[in-house]
């Protein structure tokens, strides 16, 4: 049975878009706002491109489907907004990012929009505090700290191709 696959594509001034494809080959897609609002898409089986119904959730629903997706004993704190006023969030480095093969600190990401990278997932394990002469490969997935404008800037600084 083949694993459900994920993609993560940021959306400059919207938010994350990830789409998934179950092991059926059903394509939803989850438009996670700037505002905490989400926008839930359905695909018609036949044309995984066409889609068959869109839901726009507020952000206590979509809190309300969280606590009905995560399993009790799995942290409610894990990448989601702390009453500081920060967000954590992944953001993924494509195969065909200007920065696969670069070093995180040619990213300026911490400079540039205060926003922290606090570990790096890839295949091999997690990198937790890379340094800013840890190199980047397409697929990993940083974790990204800071206040929604800034980890916003995060991800378009790393969607650049």
């Amino acid at each position: 049975m083949p694993a459900p696959r994920m993609r993560t594509t940021p959306l400059p001034g919207i938010g994350v878009q990830y789409d998934l494809t179950t092991r059926e080959h059903r394509h939803l897609s989850v438009v996670a706002h700037r505002d905490g609002t989400r926008t839930v898409n359905m695909y018609h089986a036949d044309d995984p491109d066409a889609c068959a119904h869109s839901m726009h959730l507020t952000a206590p629903e979509t809190a309300s489907l969280i606590d009905a997706l995560t399993p009790e004993h799995h942290s409610p704190s894990v990448l989601h907004t702390t009453d500081l006023g920060l967000v954590a969030e992944r953001l993924e480095v494509s195969a065909v990012s200007l920065w696969n093969g670069r070093v995180l600190g040619d990213t300026r990401i911490r400079t540039d929009t205060g926003a922290s990278v606090v570990a790096v997932l890839r295949r091999s394990g997690a990198v937790p505090s890379p340094t800013p002469d840890f190199r980047l490969a397409g697929g990993d997935t940083l974790i990204v700290i800071g206040t929604r404008e800034g980890v916003e800037a995060a991800a378009t600084i790393l969607g650049q191709e």
